[in-house]
């Protein structure tokens, strides 16, 4: 998959940031010094943890270069590096004291194998740490299944492959729940938590514009640039269908969200 696009990413920084605040909310209170910001995009998220944070070393990490440019130009104070979530949740020998929070706001659901990565992460952090995240849950609504829709196409399917795996799935919640609860997790308390939002979008082009900037990207970019528009429009021309206009113009995407905030014992 290309680079990510941070322009596009934060059209929608608002909406974005929005999840994140309520997930950095829920964190109980740390006296942190080393706080880890687990795929920082472009740094909207890294920001709400240096204003909480503001006495610890917070260090934002991501696998994509231009993401982390434009996180360095907006807090030049922060720390970023170039870095692959599975590897870093399997090297524990990385130098440096261990996270007292690892934060990871819209990152997770591009990574699979959860059933190890979560306790991996868990087990990362300082005694009394803290392990905050957010995944969209979103795979099953109109906007990403109209896109495997189209994926399925004849003109596109040989391009694009099977379009099921295209982004991983994520876990049912209690699942998540039981494997932070399992004795040798060392939980000292466990909250997860569901919640969908609804944005009010000015039009089905503005929805086609909020997902190119994530869930849509590795459908159009596995295509040749003489497929792509013919992607985009039948891709909009169902987006159009499947979400109404509301009364006062306006279509509401749904946009369900999954939360989990796990410490360890101290």
């Amino acid at each position: 998959m290309l680079d990510w696009n941070p322009a596009l990413y934060l059209h929608y920084a608002n909406e974005r940031t929005r999840p994140a605040a309520e997930l950095l909310a829920r964190v109980p209170q740390l006296e942190a010094r080393h706080v880890v910001d687990l795929g920082c995009g472009p740094g909207n998220s890294t920001e709400l943890l240096v204003q909480r944070f503001a006495a610890a070393r917070v260090t934002g990490l991501d696998n994509s270069p231009s993401m982390l440019e434009q996180a360095r130009q907006q807090l030049p104070t922060a720390s970023f590096a170039l870095a692959d979530i599975v590897s870093w949740a399997s090297d524990l020998q990385t130098a440096g004291p261990a996270p007292d929070l690892i934060y990871a706001n819209a990152s997770l659901q591009w990574v699979g194998g959860h059933e190890a990565l979560i306790p991996r992460l868990f087990a990362r952090l300082a005694a009394g740490g803290v392990l905050a995240i957010q995944m969209p849950d979103n795979r099953q609504e109109p906007t990403h299944a109209l896109m495997r829709e189209v994926a399925a196409l004849p003109q596109f399917a040989a391009h694009i492959g099977d379009a099921a795996s295209v982004r991983t799935g994520i876990l049912p919640i209690r699942a998540y729940y039981d494997l932070l609860a399992a004795p040798d997790a060392c939980a000292q308390s466990i909250d997860v938590w569901h919640t969908v939002y609804q944005h009010p979008m000015e039009s089905a082009e503005a929805i086609v514009q909020w997902v190119r900037g994530t869930g849509l990207k590795p459908f159009v970019e596995a295509l040749p640039e003489s497929l792509q528009q013919e992607f985009l429009n039948q891709y909009l021309s169902r987006v159009e269908q499947a979400y109404e206009q509301r009364a006062d113009g306006r279509r509401l995407l749904a946009f369900p969200r999954l939360f989990i905030v796990a410490q360890r014992k101290a």
